[in-house]
């Protein structure tokens, strides 16, 4: 429910389970004793708040008129997990427990955060060097499987001559290219170009809880 502050939200549900239980919507003294509020007049500011935020309709000219406005579901998409990446130290490639070329398990994510982009996977985090860019050991991240990017992405690469795999933000220098952590305490990767293949960039993250 987005911003929604946790009293609204006691109203909301209250207004929900009286609606189903008695057949017809609460009157605002209705709501003052089950959500247990001070006075009517408090009430009335949270229901006007629900009302322009959309969350709730109502009919001046009715009484109990007080609706929920249902909202339409977030359509999904079924996104593979490929496994586990370093966000720290690179990890090898072909471990059981990490990279992998078949989905470990599928992912449901709301179509929005796909961005419209094709064949997109997802991977979970290993390490904290990306912590400053809000990804924690743990998260998971979603992965446009790309070969071309940009000065700053945070990309996953491989390091061909280490057969290992990291994520970092990608920066090209005279001779090399920089794989920069985001975490002040850890220090940068270089390399050379030809040892550099990148296996995607970040487009996504799905956070722990």
């Amino acid at each position: 429910m987005g911003n929604v502050s946790t009293t609204r939200v006691r109203i909301l549900n209250f207004i929900r389970d009286f609606s189903v239980d008695k057949g017809y919507a609460p009157t605002i003294r209705d709501i003052v004793r089950g959500c247990k509020i001070s006075t009517t007049s408090v009430v009335q500011h949270h229901l006007d708040k629900l009302e322009r935020e959309g969350h709730i309709r109502r009919d001046p000219q009715v009484f109990r008129s007080i609706r929920l406005v249902e909202k339409e579901p977030r359509a999904s998409v079924e996104v593979p997990l490929l496994g586990t990446i370093a966000a720290g130290e690179p990890i090898p490639v072909q471990t059981p427990d990490t990279w992998a070329t078949i989905p470990q398990d599928t992912l449901t994510v709301a179509e929005e955060l796909i961005q419209g982009k094709e064949a997109v996977y997802a991977v979970k985090i290993k390490g904290t060097s990306m912590i400053d860019a809000l990804i924690d050991d743990g998260d998971i991240v979603l992965m446009q499987p790309i070969r071309v990017v940009h000065d700053g992405d945070m990309v996953a690469v491989w390091l061909k001559n280490k057969q290992e795999v990291t994520l970092k933000k990608i920066y090209r220098e005279t001779g090399r290219v920089c794989l920069k952590p985001a975490n002040k305490a850890m220090q940068p990767i270089y390399d050379h170009p030809e040892n550099i293949e990148i296996q995607g960039r970040v487009i996504g993250v799905l956070r722990k809880l």
